[in-house]
């Protein structure tokens, strides 16, 4: 299926640095891609395009007003704080987002960084290759307290997809959830519970903000 209209897409290599085909764009119609766009450069590179993908290039309300040939906007992100949705919504442009393409590997991210912070894989991966656990009087050798994740409790701020997600990881290790969310919902697991902020503050022994 072909479009009657230019397709602009302002800061692709985010999204495709290189490893991914823009093909099936393509084959819709004309397309013009830009790894970035400075804010000066939006008006010229989306003049004339009916369709604009951004990432982080900021549509604002004069650029808005100014590309009259504009019908639709496309945020190629979970977030939408890019796009002035007042200005869209005065022309009746729909904008829409991608709301579930990171959570997998924002979660994997979440535990990544908390297992840095409990173990320090990285600062005792630098010691072993600088010989210290051959030196090692004992047959174990740590610098660092290293923390089990069974059985302490992670506060999660925001319950949405990427906090659920997290969730059910922590308790895949053992761990006891607080939530607090601006819509509380009845979990479906014993071992989370939602929770007051205050309260959160005070029982968690870890807090991810989502």
């Amino acid at each position: 299926m072909k479009i009657n209209t230019r397709i602009a897409v302002l800061d692709g290599f985010t999204l495709n640095p290189g490893d991914l085909s823009w093909e099936g764009l393509q084959m819709l119609g004309e397309c013009e891609f830009f790894d970035r766009s400075a804010p000066h450069e939006v008006l010229n590179r989306a003049a004339k395009a009916g369709i604009i993908l951004t990432n982080k290039t900021v549509l604002d309300r004069e650029i808005i007003e100014n590309l009259p040939d504009m019908e639709y906007i496309g945020v190629m992100a979970t977030g939408y704080n890019v796009v002035d949705l007042n200005a869209a919504a005065e022309r009746s442009i729909p904008v829409t987002n991608v709301p579930e393409y990171g959570t997998n590997s924002v979660v994997q991210m979440v535990f990544a960084l908390l297992l840095e912070m409990t173990q320090h894989v990285g600062y005792h991966s630098g010691k072993v290759r600088e010989g210290r656990w051959t030196a090692s009087p004992d047959f174990c050798f740590w610098d660092k307290p290293l923390i089990e994740l069974n059985g302490l409790t992670m506060g999660i701020i925001g319950y949405g997809r990427i906090g659920r997600s997290v969730a059910h990881i922590a308790r895949a290790f053992g761990m006891n959830v607080l939530v607090n969310d601006t819509k509380p919902i009845e979990p479906d697991d014993p071992g989370i519970a939602f929770s007051g902020l205050d309260e959160l503050f005070r029982k968690s022994d870890v807090v991810s903000l989502h």
